[in-house]
């Protein structure tokens, strides 16, 4: 399993053939164990979702509620990084997956501005080894070949929050106030990296406070109530996130990465997936992957520090970050996953 998903990939032997979906997951420590199982198939397809990146929080705004312009902005070359982690996992096919989106609510709909066409996946795809196949294909794993789809495009058309149940006007209730704070309160890590949480609903704030005073450095969320006390409840935080039409303010003095490292991975995949939320449950928890591979997981522990220097050091935005994941990617492709 991953330690910040608590998932590991799936893999599918069908007729001799092997599927490998990585979605949900990275390779951290059990990188090498899944290479070795791809290093017998002669013929395998990795499935995993790529894009520019907007399948993730983007809608991140400044202290002058300013909206911070993603890195999917950029539109780098969705090949190149197809072709690295292509590369990293040794598989003869890739096939985009779980990539085909796009937003629906008429408040996420200015995301659908960076969305990755079907088109863009194989710009700077680059790799001797392995080809990357059509988005919509059927394929036989008897004779090997594969025939397109082609399914129609959905016609789309814009939803107003309403129709989910989200009036943006709605104030939470005290009992809704209460859930709240004690789903943040819980999560201790929060209260080391923040001063405070704030939770703008209906106009109205509702502060989770870490420290008694000062007050330099916090979140705020602004969110619909139903969606948002549906994601408390049933400790899926990351959806909230990612449906970006969530607004995130970032309070004070944060890095160049924002949620990352100190807020998504201790909500949305240790607490909210993993159910560890003090610091004992997390050692136990981390405990428990490093005693089923020492050296993978010392391995990756580095790997994860010297990533996570580089990116709450670096905008993403920036041509170093560029050369700095050049870097990385080059290391990892000579000391393995």
């Amino acid at each position: 399993m991953c330690p910040t998903t608590n998932r590991m990939p799936c893999c599918w032997d069908v007729n001799g053939r092997l599927l490998l979906d990585t979605n949900d997951t990275q390779p951290r420590g059990w990188g090498p164990f899944v290479r070795s199982i791809v290093s017998r198939y002669k013929e395998s397809f990795l499935l995993q979702l790529f894009g520019y990146g907007e399948a993730d929080m983007i809608n991140f705004f400044d202290e002058d509620g300013v909206r911070i312009e993603p890195r999917a902005s950029l539109k780098l070359p969705v090949g190149k990084t197809i072709s690295d982690v292509a590369s990293m996992y040794g598989v003869r096919y890739v096939i985009p997956f779980s990539s085909m989106h796009r937003y629906q609510r008429s408040d996420s709909a200015w995301a659908n501005e960076y969305v990755t066409p079907l088109d863009a996946y194989a710009n700077g795809f680059d790799n001797e080894d392995c080809e990357i196949l059509p988005a919509f294909i059927k394929y036989d794993c008897e004779t090997g070949t594969f025939d397109e789809i082609h399914p129609a495009l959905n016609p789309g058309g814009l939803h107003e929050p309403e129709e989910f149940g989200d009036n943006w006007s709605e104030a939470l209730e005290p009992k809704e106030v209460d859930r709240l704070r004690s789903y943040f309160q819980k999560i201790t890590h929060l209260g080391k990296a923040m001063d405070f949480i704030n939770v703008r609903v209906g106009g109205q704030d509702n502060i989770i406070e870490y420290q008694q005073r000062g007050f330099k450095k916090g979140i705020v969320f602004e969110a619909p109530r139903r969606s948002l006390m549906r994601a408390i409840r049933w400790e899926t935080f990351d959806d909230l996130l990612i449906g970006n039409f969530m607004k995130t303010q970032m309070v004070g003095a944060w890095p160049a990465s924002r949620l990352y490292p100190d807020f998504t991975p201790y909500t949305s995949k240790y607490s909210d997936n993993g159910l560890a939320k003090t610091e004992e449950e997390l050692r136990k928890y981390f405990r428990e992957y490093r005693q089923r591979a020492p050296v993978n997981y010392l391995r990756h522990r580095i790997q994860s520090q010297l990533a996570s220097a580089g990116r709450t050091r670096i905008d993403s935005s920036s041509p170093l970050y560029r050369v700095a994941q050049k870097g990385w990617w080059f290391i990892n492709k000579r000391l393995g996953l």
